[in-house]
């Protein structure tokens, strides 16, 4: 006997960014925000604030998304951060690691990258730079 799972009942959405709209930039927000568009830039929910992202079919974010829940039919190229739920529609497609509580899959959703089941996101990974695997200048070089 399968477990009955309660659907996401999202806060209402207080921000629409429209098919034809292109946001270059970071972008915070609460409570709910819908994207058609294209955002170029961090998507992050206000904490504690129960911040929902929908992001449709046309919808794309090239960013890292750090939100409560995330609803997805669309495209984010970045790594996604959900200290709450996490619904990946048929059409979703990620392109980095996603950091999950609960996770909900359709068949045809795609993550290309790690997907992280975390208990506390309060201890969300450091963003990865260039420079990561260089060695502190403090250190002196090894040699094989």
């Amino acid at each position: 006997m399968m477990a009955r799972v309660k659907k996401l009942k999202l806060p209402p959405i207080a921000t629409v960014i429209g098919v034809d709209t292109t946001v270059s930039g970071n972008v915070k927000f609460t409570s709910g925000m819908h994207i058609d568009g294209l955002v170029k830039g961090n998507v992050t929910g206000v904490p504690d604030t129960k911040s929902s992202l929908v992001v449709s079919a046309s919808g794309r974010v090239e960013g890292d998304v750090t939100v409560d829940n995330l609803i997805l039919d669309g495209i984010i190229i970045g790594d996604v951060f959900a200290s709450g739920r996490v619904e990946l529609a048929s059409g979703a497609q990620v392109t980095g690691n996603l950091n999950y509580q609960l996770l909900e899959m359709a068949m045809g959703a795609q993550v290309n990258g790690q997907l992280i089941y975390t208990d506390d996101m309060s201890e969300k990974p450091a963003p990865q730079t260039a420079d990561e695997n260089t060695a502190p200048a403090d250190d002196p070089p090894t040699t094989a």
